[in-house]
């Protein structure tokens, strides 16, 4: 799933993050995992996106992100 997304171009990823489901995952990181979400926020802020994949790698696992994961990809994809 993750390597998906390497798939996207910025514009793309900005577009799934202002959607609903977009919001809900972002709204669910927050709540359960805001440390780590602050984290990769700033590693991909400051321009290391590895170290921002890396922050997030252990909340891309938890099949509750997936579903929303997937959702965002099926809709990204039409």
């Amino acid at each position: 799933m993750r390597k998906n997304f390497d798939n996207f171009s910025m514009e793309q990823l900005q577009k799934m993050a202002q959607s609903p489901a977009g919001q809900q995952l972002y709204a669910m990181l927050k709540e359960q995992n805001n440390d780590q979400l602050q984290n990769a926020m700033a590693h991909a802020a400051s321009g290391d996106m590895q170290q921002a994949k890396n922050a997030l790698s252990d909340i891309l696992s938890d099949p509750k992100t997936l579903v929303i994961l997937k959702k965002l990809t099926e809709d990204a994809h039409g």
